[in-house]
């Protein structure tokens, strides 16, 4: 029988899993339809397509791993369940943050204003660039997490046994495993850092040119640098909770509230992948259209309109 905190948790990692399956999915919806459309996809709705399905993946996995903590957590004893789980939560999260960086340095790329040499070459090259770290991140992700993953269920098997719970030197590799395992995602973070850092410096540019040219600050130019600045924003900041969320469920053998723990980072962590979606939808033009195209209909159809046709 479910206590109250068990009830509490699944009914919230549902709700944000479904929230995140209906914000990924309308980006890949609304894209794959205007490729279909048009017959070509633009590298912008190609990054934000492949952002949103290892989304969907990495929200699959999450909800997973909650429900078999809750409802069987003898499953874990399984080193192919675990084995599994493992792999898919890598592999999803590293495609996740290597999608993310890649538009946030597509944005950089596209929007910013600099006059430096190298800034220049990769802008005239800008879908070259990208498509070189998309191939470049595919095929890091596939190999390295693949490694990466095997040596964790060995040394997770040194210690996850419940007949084993005090081997504290098989605890502390296996933490080492799972330090190392977020380490791999600390240079596409540090990119996107730099890609946000040049958007403020070339928006800073931009309205100071405005200013000396008596110009209206709100131009078209500056709307498009606040929108690529909150898209890049919002992922790092909810980047970061995600990571710290990450680290409070996968160490939680360590804390004296096991279960606990692993119901808050999953909380936590699931906000990350479904949140950030959104934000990503009113940031886009055109996904931000056809969401509001979509409310219309769903209004006129609550209210009985499709009928009346």
């Amino acid at each position: 029988m479910l206590d109250a905190v068990e009830t509490i948790f699944l009914i919230m990692i549902g709700g944000e899993f479904i929230m995140g399956i209906l914000g990924n999915g309308f980006i890949g919806l609304v894209n794959f339809i205007d490729w279909i459309k048009k017959r070509k996809i633009y590298l912008v709705d190609l990054i934000l397509t492949s952002l949103a399905i290892s989304r969907i993946g990495l929200l699959f996995v999450i909800l997973l791993n909650g429900f078999i903590t809750i409802l069987y957590p003898e499953a874990f004893d399984c080193e192919n369940i675990l084995k599994l789980i493992d792999s898919v939560w890598t592999i999803t999260n590293q495609l996740s943050v290597c999608f993310a960086t890649c538009l946030s340095i597509f944005y950089c790329l596209k929007i910013a204003n600099f006059s430096h040499p190298l800034f220049l070459w990769l802008k005239w090259r800008i879908n070259t660039v990208i498509l070189i770290i998309l191939l470049a991140s595919l095929l890091k992700t596939v190999l390295i997490s693949l490694l990466i993953t095997e040596k964790f269920n060995e040394d997770f098997k040194g210690w996850g046994s419940r007949k084993n719970k005090r081997n504290y030197t098989g605890n502390s590799v296996y933490f080492n495993t799972l330090i190392f395992l977020n380490l791999e995602t600390l240079l596409p973070f540090t990119l996107s850092v730099i890609s946000f850092c040049l958007l403020i410096l070339s928006l800073w540019k931009h309205t100071r040119k405005i200013k000396l040219n008596a110009m209206d600050a709100r131009d078209p130019r500056t709307e498009i640098h606040l929108r690529a600045m909150k898209a890049v924003i919002s992922f790092l900041i909810l980047f970061v909770i995600y990571c710290l969320a990450f680290l409070i469920t996968t160490s939680s053998y360590f804390l004296p509230q096991k279960e606990l723990a692993v119901i808050f980072g999953e909380i936590i962590a699931a906000i990350y992948p479904s949140g950030h979606s959104f934000i990503l939808i009113l940031g886009n033009i055109k996904l931000k259209q056809a969401s509001l195209n979509s409310l219309k209909k769903m209004k006129h159809c609550l209210k009985g309109g499709i009928f009346h046709k």
